[in-house]
């Protein structure tokens, strides 16, 4: 009679820290998806210091050029605490803004991912794990899809040239699912 009331409390416990991992943890992740195609920013394929230019006076040569987005820097991703590929560019938009883009990135789905913008150096394997929460960095939001393409805007007071890598970054568990080293 006495030992039932103590299986009963047992299995409460069990119950609780059950419950508790479930949602600490959310196995359920590794099987979910979700793929975002958000618009990118039309860069010109060649740099514009690249194209030539029509002689001054020509009917074709307009009296000022055109505006257009410029990439400043750019990085493809490298693996961390899960498999992750996709590219990462930061983007001069034509009224001197800047974003984010991730372009084609694949990873697994996790608890409380994040993008950030980093100022430490990206490290291959698990040397590279944990670094990124050891400096300075920058919350750019709640990563919108594991898979696809997703425009970050950078906010106004932020100089990217500050932050030379980009992590999907694991809150819950201050990891990183992977990152891009940002070069000119």
């Amino acid at each position: 009679m006495t030992r039932r009331p103590l299986i009963w409390i047992i299995v409460g416990v069990l119950g609780l820290a059950g419950a508790g991992a479930l949602y600490w943890f959310q196995p359920w992740r590794l099987f979910t998806d979700t793929t975002v195609t958000e618009t990118l920013a039309a860069v010109p394929s060649t740099p514009p210091s690249a194209v030539p230019a029509a002689p001054p006076g020509s009917p074709s040569s307009p009296a000022t050029p055109p505006a257009m987005a410029t990439v400043v820097s750019q990085g493809s991703f490298i693996t961390h605490e899960h498999d992750t590929t996709g590219k990462a560019r930061i983007v001069r938009n034509p009224d001197g803004s800047h974003q984010l883009e991730l372009v084609g990135l694949d990873t697994s789905d996790g608890p409380d991912l994040r993008v950030w913008l980093s100022d430490q150096p990206v490290r291959s394997g698990t040397a590279g794990w944990k670094v990124f929460d050891d400096g300075a960095y920058r919350e750019l939001g709640k990563l919108k899809g594991n898979h696809g393409d997703q425009v970050y805007k950078i906010p106004a007071g932020v100089d990217p040239a500050a932050f030379p890598s980009v992590s999907i970054w694991c809150a819950r568990f201050a990891v990183s699912f992977g990152a891009a080293a940002l070069t000119a």
